[in-house]
């Protein structure tokens, strides 16, 4: 699910999703099912042309027994019969059949053919090679005779010289350095048929080796021969197939006229195929590495693989491609937008082409020129507002103040106080002098307290028998700047609303110092405090949004200059500063400005 939100963020990620479903997938799936045909195809057709591989070799043994057993027919040569069946030496048969072994030599070219023998029950023969011999046992003896006897139309064709030295045993002859394959059967009387002798075929066995070593299967496979029961008969001189492997074929029964199957052997599973000689009923067995069977078809698979990512590679840099001219124009709109949205409005686009996406950048061009000029707008209104604001704000606080003052003057007229008066005015000149500061706003610390001065000493003229003052600043904090007439009104809240309530001498006190970068001016006083539910309400009220409270509540409920103050210093600094204030019922108050320490201010 995190994933699809993910792909479904980005309209790049959504190209590219759609290019691999709509490239990589029915590619992916034609490879699969064009590989599946091709390696079914490619591996049956060597597993079937391997499988003719092994049935002609089994046409060529049986056609080369068929035409060596023609020599057979001598058995029933009328010569032959009449010397195995007559007891007495009887020399010009023995000669007219040797005579007949030339015959056939020469009509039928048997160059395998080793040697032709003729023996009846008695030890009596004929040899080829030898001529007439006496055998010097009884031939009954040998165990291949017996069984003849037992089925005197049967064919033993038996090979290598196990069987061989059986016969040697009987004609006294060997073959040097030759393995021999004997065909043997019986000889019978032509009317009865009745048994009478044996016939014997020696054949060199060579042809068999020429005929699997001339056979071979791929590039590391081979053919070996193995009789019905599956013991091995004939194999190649330099095979690599082990006896492990040779036992795990043996196993398996092989029931068909021919077949092929894979065995696994070891590591490597082997293709083992097979067919059966009509004439001998052995098996023509030839085992081969499976991977070379299906080699072509592994040749096809890396040919679809290479289509397959050559094709994925194309459809890859066909996004990029795309990527590049139409995705990587939106992604760079759209971090432009996100400056923009962060308040950069000099994220301009540069438009390349007349195509949609460049109509587009032109106009999210225009917008962001548009959104500044009406921003602008905004801001200077905003000042304009903010200044109107601070003007009426000190507007409030100068007649409230110069109220008083008058007041504080007639009085001391009235009493004929000339020189109390003269120092009154004086004060008060210099107080507006300094209040006026030639329009501006901002004043330093050290002209704002030298104004609070004026003040204070305005106030003890009235009050000298209740106020004193003490003002002690840091002289480096003196040159930073401060909104004038910020000091003035809390100065008149402490008096007016602590001091003046309060018997006994009343103390103003002004300090400054530095927290957590901020310069911070404390006026505090000893009168009479406030309770803490007057505290409370006092501290609510400072949170009210300028102009929301009336003149008249603030003269009633006192704080009417407070509240001024404190909007003010917010108006131009933000909710982190503004007046602070700590009371304690008939103990006193503390006032405390909060300002940011900076020389930069917006004047």
């Amino acid at each position: 699910m995190k994933l699809i939100q993910w792909i479904a963020s980005s309209l790049r990620l959504k190209l590219l999703s759609m290019f691999i479903i709509l490239s990589s997938v029915p590619l992916i799936v034609v490879g699969l099912i064009s590989y599946h045909k091709s390696y079914t195809v490619v591996s049956n057709h060597n597993k079937a042309s391997t499988q003719l591989v092994a049935d002609q070799l089994a046409r060529n043994i049986d056609i080369l027994f068929e035409d060596t057993e023609r020599l057979l027919e001598l058995g029933k040569n009328p010569q032959v019969l009449q010397y195995l069946y007559s007891q007495s030496e009887s020399y010009p048969e023995a000669k007219a059949i040797l005579q007949t072994y030339n015959l056939y030599r020469e009509t039928y070219k048997y160059d395998k053919v080793l040697n032709i023998s003729f023996v009846n029950f008695y030890g009596k023969g004929i040899s080829e090679r030898k001529g007439v011999f006496k055998l010097e046992r009884n031939p009954l003896r040998n165990p291949y005779f017996k069984y003849l006897i037992q089925y005197p139309d049967a064919i033993l064709r038996i090979p290598h010289s196990a069987a061989y030295a059986e016969y040697n045993r009987l004609d006294g002859f060997a073959y040097p350095k030759q393995n021999a394959l004997s065909i043997i059967t019986t000889v019978k009387e032509r009317i009865t048929h009745e048994v009478i002798g044996f016939i014997v075929i020696d054949l060199n066995d060579s042809f068999i080796d020429d005929f699997l070593t001339n056979t071979p299967i791929k590039d590391s496979g081979f053919f070996y021969i193995s009789d019905q029961y599956g013991n091995t008969l004939f194999r190649p001189d330099a095979t690599p197939a082990s006896i492990t492997m040779m036992d795990q074929i043996r196993s398996v029964p092989l029931h068909l006229q021919h077949d092929s199957f894979i065995l696994s052997a070891g590591s490597k599973p082997q293709f083992v195929v097979y067919s059966t000689s009509k004439q001998t009923g052995w098996k023509m067995i030839g085992v081969a590495p499976y991977q070379e069977i299906i080699a072509e078809a592994n040749s096809i698979r890396q040919l679809i693989i290479i289509t397959v990512l050559l094709s994925a590679f194309f459809a890859i840099s066909l996004y990029f491609f795309l990527n590049n001219r139409l995705i990587l124009p939106i992604r760079i709109l759209m971090n432009k937008m996100r400056k923009a949205a962060n308040g950069y409005l000099e994220a301009k686009v540069t438009p390349h082409g007349s195509d949609e996406i460049a109509d587009l950048g032109k106009s999210f061009n225009v917008m962001l020129d548009k959104l500044k000029m009406l921003i602008e707008k905004s801001i200077r209104e905003n000042e304009q507002v903010k200044i109107a604001e601070l003007r009426t704000l000190q507007a409030q606080i100068n007649p409230h103040f110069l109220y008083n003052t008058l007041e504080s003057i007639l009085w001391m007229a009235e009493a004929e106080k000339k020189e109390n008066v003269i120092k009154l005015v004086q004060a008060l000149s210099k107080f507006f002098r300094l209040s006026l500061n030639k329009g501006f706003d901002w004043v330093s610390i050290q002209t704002e307290l030298e104004h609070a001065r004026s003040y204070l000493v305005i106030q003890q003229m009235r009050y000298h028998d209740i106020l004193t003052y003490e003002i002690s600043v840091d002289r480096e904090l003196q040159d930073y700047p401060i909104l004038k007439m910020t000091l003035q009104p809390l100065i008149e809240n402490a008096l007016y609303h602590g001091i003046k309530n309060k018997r006994g001498q009343g103390l103003i006190s002004i300090h400054g110092y530095v927290e957590d970068n901020s310069i911070i001016l404390t006026v505090q006083d000893n009168g009479i405090g406030m309770s803490a539910d007057r505290l409370a309400q006092l501290r609510e009220e400072l949170e009210k949004p300028a102009g929301s409270r009336s003149p008249q509540d603030d003269e009633q409920e006192g704080g009417f200059g407070l509240l001024n103050v404190h909007h003010r210093i917010r108006l131009y600094f933000g909710p982190a500063y503004g007046v602070e204030m700590e009371s304690t019922y008939m103990e006193g108050s503390t006032f405390m400005i909060r300002i940011p320490k900076s020389k930069e201010v917006n004047r």
